[in-house]
C-alpha cells in the first residue's frame, strides 16, 4: 500500500495536516500514514529540526505532507538548528528541485481578493520554483567581523546549467498541458546568474520545446504585472529567490494564503513533498480557527503527482470547490468557520 509521511511541524501545521489526516481516511483508507515529528518542535524533542529517522522515512515514503515550521520561541536556536534549516535540510534530502505552487482563484473566492473582480476572476496560474539551489545554499555565506569593526554579511547566489535545466524542462512540460505558454522570470540586467538563467532557458526551449510559447520578463516587472494583469500569466519559471517572493505575492491575489497549496518534486519516481504555503500563524496557533483548505489541497496534489490517483484529486478538489460554492468559509475569507467545520464542509460534499 502507498505510504503518505505527515510532518505535522509547528504552530498551526499540526492543526491543518489533523485535518488532512481526517480526509485523507474518508477518501483513501487504503493509504498508510505515518508519523514524526519536525522543526521546532523536533528540535525541542530531539534536538535536532530533522532527524535522521525522519529523513530516512521521508525518503522510503510515497509522498511527505507537511504543516509549517517555525515561530518566535526558537529565534535564539543556532541557525543550522532553527526550524526553517530542517526545512532547507528535508528539501535537499529529498532532492525536490521543483516547487510547483498554483494560484488559483476559485470562483466563489473572487470577492475575496484585495483585486477587482474582472482582474482577478479565472485565475489559473502555476509558478515553478527552482528549489535547492540558488541564494538559499550557495557558499560561501556567513557574517564576519571586518578589521574596522564592521561587520559584512554575505549569501552567493550560484545555480548551474544542469539546475536550470532540470526546473526549466519541469516548467515546459507542464505549460504543454495548459495553456501552452512559460514566463521565465529573473534579473539578467544586473546579475551573472541571471544572465545565465536566460541563456539556459532560451537554449532549452530552442532544442526541445518550440512549440511552447516562452517570454523572458525581469522579476521585479513580473511581481508588478501580477497586479497589474495576472492572467497573463501561464506558468511562471524562476529561481529560488524570486520564486519565493512572486509566489507568495501570486498567492495573495486569490484572497488568502490559507488557500493555497504548493508541491516539490524531483527525479521520476522519487517521494514528492507538498505542503500549504502558509506559515505557521503563532499568533493563532492553538485556536482552531487556521484555514485547512490549502493543506487539503496540497494532499490533493499529492494525490495526483506522487501517489497515483489523479482521480481521487479531481473528486477532493471539486468537494473544496462546492464546499466553497455552498458558503462555507474560515474567517481569512470572510467567514466564522473553525478548521474542524470548514473540513467537515469538504468531507460532507466528498
Amino acid at each position: 500500500m502507498p505510504t503518505l509521511l505527515l510532518l505535522p511541524g509547528d504552530g498551526i501545521g499540526p492543526e491543518v495536516t489533523g485535518e488532512v489526516r481526517r480526509v485523507a481516511e474518508k477518501i483513501f483508507p487504503d493509504l498508510t500514514l505515518e508519523e514524526r515529528p519536525f522543526g521546532g518542535i523536533s528540535y525541542d524533542t530531539l534536538g535536532t529540526p530533522l532527524s535522521d529517522e525522519t529523513l530516512a522515512l521521508a525518503l522510503a515514503s510515497d509522498a511527505v505532507l507537511m504543516g509549517a515550521v517555525g515561530g518566535p520561541q526558537w529565534a535564539s536556536a543556532p541557525r543550522h538548528l532553527r526550524p526553517e534549516a530542517g526545512l532547507l535540510g528535508l528539501r535537499l534530502g529529498m532532492g525536490v528541485f521543483a516547487n510547483l505552487r498554483p494560484a488559483l482563484c476559485f470562483a466563489a473566492l473572487a470577492d475575496a481578493s484585495s483585486l477587482k473582480r474582472e482582474v482577478i476572476e479565472g485565475l489559473d496560474i502555476m509558478i515553478v520554483r527552482e528549489l535547492t539551489g540558488g541564494v538559499y545554499f550557495g557558499k560561501p555565506r556567513g557574517i564576519e567581523t571586518l578589521p574596522d569593526g564592521q561587520k559584512r554579511g554575505v549569501d552567493t547566489q550560484v545555480y548551474t546549467t544542469s539546475e536550470i535545466e532540470r526546473v526549466s524542462r519541469v516548467a515546459f512540460t507542464l505549460a504543454e498541458g495548459r495553456r501552452n505558454k512559460v514566463t521565465s522570470c529573473e534579473k539578467s540586467n544586473v546579475m551573472e546568474t541571471g544572465l545565465l538563467w536566460r541563456e539556459v532557458v532560451t537554449a532549452l526551449h530552442a532544442r526541445e520545446f518550440p512549440h511552447v510559447t516562452l517570454e523572458h520578463m525581469l522579476a521585479d516587472n513580473a511581481a508588478m504585472q501580477l497586479v497589474k494583469n495576472p492572467r497573463q500569466f501561464d506558468v511562471i519559471l524562476t529561481d529560488n529567490l524570486f520564486g519565493d517572493i512572486l509566489s507568495d505575492e501570486a498567492a495573495q491575489l486569490t484572497g488568502s494564503l490559507g488557500m493555497l497549496p504548493s508541491a516539490a518534486i524531483g527525479v521520476a519516481g522519487a517521494p514528492g513533498l507538498y505542503e500549504p504555503i502558509h506559515g505557521s500563524a503563532p499568533d493563532i496557533a492553538g485556536q482552531g480557527v487556521a484555514n485547512p483548505l490549502a493543506a487539503i489541497l496540497s494532499f490533493a496534489m499529492a494525490l495526483r503527482w506522487s501517489l497515483a490517483r489523479p482521480d481521487l484529486a479531481d473528486r477532493l478538489t471539486h468537494a473544496v470547490e462546492a464546499a466553497l460554492a455552498s458558503g462555507a468559509r474560515t474567517r481569512d475569507i470572510g467567514g466564522d468557520l473553525g478548521s474542524r467545520a470548514m473540513a467537515d464542509a469538504v468531507l460532507a460534499k466528498l
